[in-house]
């Protein structure tokens, strides 16, 4: 990206072996501190980029309700749900390596003008099918896994972007904000979306979503480039995917939140399919119950995200717990007898998956070298939306043998193991042990440095 002559450079990061990065109750970076909950957005670049996805946002969230509620009207199968979330994000996990490589090679305003283009195109050929009577389930198909090839670069470049236009102190305040306006457009979306595919047809939340993208490229083309940071792009060479895999497998850091993410991410975060069973299967109640679940989750996940604005500092304890609260609240809803104490699960469910993500989000950016960046979110968001290919199919299939209350429990379950087995290694690499004494009756249970064999030793 070409900057001007008031262009800040992005400090390294920690190196691997600096307490930060290996210590699992570690800020993500030195000096961290809290910070005004909405601060970033006193930068123009940010701000100009923070509306148009305010809007942009809104037309997304629509699309997904109606495209998982047509699939599931034109097949009447979970499992095609869960096809079609897979087809969606496949190329991330076929081509989400290549993606941030390119990422690293070229300008990012201008990379997000042509991706962000390409997905207006065909949410805008969608409405068209669908408005005009002509959708066939090929159609759906067809048009995620055009949405999906276009998110292999849009991802890490929107993911990256963000470090450009506000700098290192205000990273973790932006990450954080953009997951609240994601959020808050599932606040709006899904309601709005409710309303269209009952009032009018699923055809117009389509049309909304292609015309809505209009709104982050007007925001990208009044960017002032001076104002930019300058980050250091990756010059053309052999052998670059394989220098972002060791780097990252050279990191704890960054290997373990990749993977506690990945196993999440495959197996907990499959809502397409859970929450349209839910309210058509289990509790009959249309798709006004299935906006209301998504809109609840959005509550909750507005609420974690807005936390995650006011804390400076992204440790890997708060990952953890957050992964592993998310895991069990999974397996309360799955096994709720009652709509409305399913759909009040759904707050908890999204502040925990929230925290999980904002967290890990900044953690690994603020642990990334400017230049490795775009490979190593590329990375990050492979492992995490890229398992939906494996995970979304898998959950349809549970649900449509064993039933949604079974295949929620198992991404549940997944989901808090994979939390505890991966928080006992970051705590055994951070040379902590898990310490449990008793307070006042109760159990105090708590992570406490291990002892060094010379500590123990009798003095002379």
């Amino acid at each position: 990206m070409s900057t001007g002559p008031g262009a800040a450079s992005v400090p390294a990061p920690t190196t691997p072996d600096s307490t930060p990065d290996s210590t699992p109750d570690s800020p993500a970076t030195p000096g961290s501190r809290r910070s005004s909950m909405f601060s970033s957005l006193g930068i123009r670049n940010y701000r100009l980029f923070f509306l148009g996805q305010v809007v942009s946002n809104i037309g997304t969230w629509m699309q997904r309700i109606a495209q998982d509620w047509l699939v599931l009207s034109l097949t009447g199968s979970s499992t095609a749900v869960g096809v079609t979330t897979a087809l969606q994000f496949l190329p991330m996990l076929l081509f989400g390596l290549y993606g941030g490589l390119l990422v690293d090679r070229f300008p990012k305003r201008p990379t997000l003008l042509v991706t962000q283009s390409s997905m207006a195109v065909t949410g805008l050929v969608l409405a068209a099918l669908t408005l005009t009577g002509h959708v066939q389930v090929w159609h759906v198909y067809v048009a995620a896994f055009a949405v999906g090839l276009a998110t292999v670069v849009d991802n890490p470049a929107r993911q990256s972007f963000v470090s450009e236009m506000v700098g290192p102190r205000q990273l973790q305040n932006a990450v954080s904000l953009n997951s609240a306006n994601f959020q808050s457009a599932r606040l709006v979306g899904p309601a709005v979306a409710g309303l269209l595919i009952t009032g009018v047809g699923t055809g117009w939340a389509f049309l909304c979503n292609g015309l809505s993208f209009l709104a982050p490229i007007a925001g990208l083309l009044l960017m002032r480039a001076r104002e930019l940071h300058a980050v250091e792009r990756a010059p053309r060479g052999k052998g670059q995917l394989r220098e972002g895999l060791r780097y990252v497998a050279g990191r704890p850091r960054l290997i373990w939140t990749i993977a506690l993410v990945g196993f999440v991410g495959t197996f907990g975060f499959n809502f397409p399919v859970y929450l349209s069973a839910f309210a058509d299967d289990v509790f009959h109640a249309g798709a006004g119950s299935y906006s209301l679940f998504n809109t609840l989750m959005a509550v909750g996940s507005l609420v974690g995200a807005l936390l995650a604005a006011r804390r400076g500092t992204a440790r890997m304890r708060v990952l953890v717990v957050a992964a592993l609260a998310f895991g069990a609240a999974e397996l309360a809803a799955a096994v709720t007898p009652s709509l409305w104490l399913f759909a009040a699960l759904m707050v908890p469910l999204g502040v925990f998956g929230m925290t999980m993500n904002v967290t890990a989000n900044t953690g690994i950016q603020m642990s990334t070298e400017p230049a490795m960046r775009g490979r190593v979110m590329a990375l990050y968001m492979m492992v995490f939306l890229g398992g939906s290919p494996v995970g979304a199919p898998i959950a349809g299939w549970i649900t449509d043998v064993y039933g949604v209350r079974a295949g929620l429990a198992v991404g549940g379950a997944v989901s808090a193991l994979a939390a505890a087995l991966i928080g006992l290694l970051l705590a055994r690499a951070g040379g902590l042990r898990l310490s449990v004494t008793w307070n006042h009756g109760h159990p105090d249970v708590r992570l406490v440095p291990r002892e060094r064999r010379e500590d123990l030793a009798p003095a002379a």
